[in-house]
């Protein structure tokens, strides 16, 4: 009676101990402690089909992209309903790199006692750490089998065919190509596509696709040193004296770097603002540059002073010269806005009216604008942006999505001229500022100007 008591305690006391030393891993104690990374649980919270961290060194991206991993496979994402055994890949630049950075995370949230099977590309599953694993499989919360496997970009696009995924981990910047094979894999499951990565190869094909073409699918979530929690204060100031100014862009706050040759450098955050009321005084022009195969594009400026404002942009591809003078009606009665287009559109055309004439035809009152070169209205777009002596006089509202890309993503070619490939609303705003740039406005009276001048009227009348 006795020894079967004490026996029962001793199993008790067995069943507590391996408890608590579970409790201890890092996947039962990932921000739920007094320190949390508020960022990496914004980033688990988020529902997009695509979401994707940039983040400087050390600033908890892969911890949270490892985190999430293990989630799905084990089915007990805290923001999502997970049905069953799933299958995901972890896709890393090199499996050298995998080994120590992603495969490393996943294996240190992964509670040891749900791992079923591990199967090597290199080494011995006794130690998988040591080596390059091929896939994990995992016990699931509904009792299956789910898959983590790893890949390697350097094997190439082929090697990303085939299976159907629930998942697909992107640590650091995948080729284009590899990026496209992964996402079809989600494709019949309905998957997920996650990314964290230190932008350190600049404005690549993934800052134009992903980070500018951030929407209703697609998300960006951006970490500092500032938001890990985990990180010594010390330490942080130490780097950040080592640091160019340069590296620290991207090294401690996760920025795209601009690169070389970028036009509208001066562009920043100061020149993008939100949306303001537009006073009825302030003069308005629209200014079109057309085209079908290339979109016919379509900027709004509206002057204040010697202040700029682009209030409005429009880039609509393949549409006919009446469907785009139906869109910007609306637009061009609400400002009261004056019209003008690229003069080229002037030019006869066999075939029917010119454009110019397709315009007015569809009431468009617009008329030709004399073309300058285009170096002198490119340097006179960058003076306004931010002169000598660092006065900013052209501000662009955010919701300006159009021209605001375009900005960010032209450069100078190798013969000292801008590359002609998506300009189509930088020539609009050319046109609109060369039009509205045309005559300087007049200041506005003062009160004692506007007393005398209403003396004098009144002496002329007496007299």
């Amino acid at each position: 009676m006795s020894g079967s008591k004490v026996l029962g305690v001793t199993e008790l006391s067995k069943v507590q101990s391996e408890s608590f030393r579970r409790l201890r891993y890092p996947y039962y104690t990932y921000n739920r402690g007094a320190k949390r990374h508020y960022k990496q649980m914004a980033f688990h919270a988020d529902q997009s089909a695509s979401r994707w961290v940039f983040g400087g060194n050390r600033t908890g991206k892969t911890e949270c992209g490892a985190m999430e991993a293990v989630w799905w496979a084990l089915g007990t994402h805290p923001h999502r309903e997970i049905e069953g055994d799933t299958e995901g890949w972890v896709v890393s630049l090199s499996y050298a790199v995998g080994r120590d950075v992603a495969q490393a995370k996943v294996l240190k949230y992964l509670p040891p006692h749900l791992i079923v099977d591990v199967v090597m590309r290199s080494g011995k599953k006794d130690n998988p750490s040591a080596g390059v694993i091929d896939f994990i499989a995992v016990r699931n919360k509904f009792g299956g089998v789910s898959k983590i496997g790893f890949k390697s970009c350097d094997q190439g696009r082929e090697k990303f065919q085939g299976t159907g995924l629930d998942w697909v981990w992107f640590d650091e910047e995948p080729p284009q190509d590899v990026y496209e094979e992964c996402l079809l894999r989600t494709l019949d499951k309905g998957g997920v596509v996650w990314g964290t990565m230190t932008p350190l190869k600049g404005r690549t094909w993934l800052y134009e696709r992903i980070y500018l073409g951030q929407g209703v699918t697609t998300s960006v979530h951006q970490m500092s040193w500032e938001d890990n929690p985990f990180l010594v204060k010390s330490e942080v100031s130490r780097m950040e004296k080592e640091l160019s100014r340069d590296a620290l862009e991207s090294r401690k706050f996760g920025n795209f770097s601009e690169g070389e040759g970028m036009v509208f450098s001066e562009l920043s955050d100061e020149n993008v603002i939100d949306p303001i009321p537009i006073d009825e005084d302030w003069q308005v022009v629209c200014a079109i540059d057309p085209g079908y195969v290339h979109p016919t594009a379509a900027v709004f400026v509206a002057r204040a002073g010697e202040n700029y404002y682009v209030i409005d942009d429009y880039s609509v591809a393949g549409k006919q010269v009446e469907e785009h003078a139906r869109a910007l009606q609306p637009i061009i009665a609400e400002h009261n806005a004056a019209v003008v287009i690229d003069s080229a559109a002037g030019q006869r055309n066999l075939n029917g009216p010119n454009v110019i004439l397709q315009f007015q035809q569809n009431g468009v009152d617009v008329r030709p604008v004399a073309r300058s070169g285009v170096i002198e209205g490119l340097m006179g777009v960058k003076s306004l942006l931010c002169n000598s002596d660092g006065v900013r006089r052209l501000f662009v509202f955010r919701s300006c999505v159009h021209l605001l890309r375009e900005m960010r993503m032209y450069y100078w070619g190798a013969d000292e001229r801008p590359t002609k490939r998506n300009d189509h609303c930088i020539d609009a705003l050319r046109y609109a500022l060369a039009e509205i740039t045309k005559e300087q406005p007049r200041a506005s009276p003062s009160c004692i100007e506007r007393n005398k001048k209403l003396l004098i009227k009144r002496n002329k009348t007496w007299t």
